[in-house]
């Protein structure tokens, strides 16, 4: 799609956008020595570089930045392999060689040295967070009008919820329902429960129950509980402070607000099936609207080829694309080694 030149100068600029946050202008770019071109022969390359939706003009400058599409032409094909420096190297290699013995403890110092190294947010969602399922799902019938849902859960924890039963509704009717839950949804990963019971449970409901979308309306509460914050570890939430891109207020709020959200960050770092290695989504390519002007760059750590949880970065767009995914690969294959040789 773009020529040899095209793709030297489309470099250029995001590592120079990269390094300074300021919109890049062609006189910049001439004076790389690796590029040797003329202010002039390089303007008209941005121009057609903006043309292509590969960058943007700030209606401010006269320079131009990386637009979602350039950054992402950027990771996919312009970025070259990273590797750590000594120093950064045997840093890691000292904390994996602790006798950290507590599991909670150790995901919790990984997201301190991953925020540390790249100075922007960390998130790790461990263990607990993918594999806690449902082992089993009770109606209770208090009154004509009131039941106790009861959900335990494949860690043995037990939880109850007072919910109010339909008009009409006979108990016949509850404990098909119940059947049916029970049928569909033990061993199902509790972050996945409302998803399965809006697409395959609401079908079969709609067909063979009746007062369908009242029951679906109790059960939507039942199975609304608190979001369980263990296994979700954050470090770095106040790097975002120190990006030029975060000046305003209510975007950082936003922001905030999101990464207190258990279900949002399972659903933003849960693999998708088939998923494997590092996965970057820029920009709108987020499926959440708080951060469509941000990068997350993820990957997974496993054992014997299932994954076990996510580790992930969260930060601009304008974000040091070949250092953060070195970092990651480094840090998610070292996690994984550690956790192999302790579950073995």
């Amino acid at each position: 799609m773009l020529t040899d030149r095209q793709r030297m100068i489309l470099n250029a600029i995001v590592d120079d956008y990269i390094r300074s946050a300021e919109p890049v202008g062609s006189r910049s770019i001439s004076k790389r020595g690796d590029v040797g071109y003329s202010p002039a022969t390089i303007r008209n390359e941005m121009a057609d570089l903006e043309e292509l939706g590969f960058l943007e003009q700030p209606h401010t400058s006269a320079g131009r930045i990386p637009s979602h599409k350039g950054y992402r032409y950027y990771v996919d094909h312009l970025t070259s392999s990273f590797s750590l420096n000594p120093a950064e190297l045997h840093m890691m290699k000292s904390f994996f060689a602790e006798k950290l013995n507590v599991m909670e403890q150790m995901i919790q110092h990984t997201a301190g040295i991953l925020s540390q190294m790249t100075n922007y947010t960390s998130i790790l969602l461990g263990p607990e967070v993918f594999h806690t399922s449902l082992r089993h799902f009770q109606l209770l019938p208090l009154h004509e009008d009131q039941a106790v849902a009861i959900i335990v859960t494949s860690t043995g924890q037990v939880e109850n919820k007072i919910v109010s039963i339909p008009q009409g509704v006979s108990v016949s009717e509850l404990e098909q329902v119940v059947n049916l839950l029970n049928k569909k949804l033990v061993n199902v990963p509790l972050y996945k429960l409302k998803t399965r019971l809006y697409t395959e449970i609401g079908e079969e409901m709609q067909r063979h129950i009746s007062h369908y979308e009242d029951l679906m309306s109790m059960l939507d509460i039942a199975l609304n509980n608190e979001p369980d914050h263990r296994g979700v570890y954050l470090s770095g939430t106040t790097h975002m402070l120190n990006q030029p891109e975060f000046k305003d207020v209510d975007k950082v709020r936003e922001i905030f607000e999101l990464l207190e959200q258990t279900p949002a960050l399972m659903k933003l770092m849960a693999p998708a099936p088939g998923e494997h290695g590092i996965q970057v989504k820029i920009g709108t390519e987020n499926t959440h609207e708080a951060i469509s002007n941000c990068s997350l760059i993820t990957a997974t750590y496993s054992i014997d080829g299932k994954a076990l949880g996510s580790i992930g970065i969260l930060g601009p767009t304008r974000m040091e694309y070949a250092r953060v995914i070195g970092i990651l690969n480094v840090l998610s294959h070292d996690l994984t080694k550690l956790l192999s040789h302790w579950y073995k």
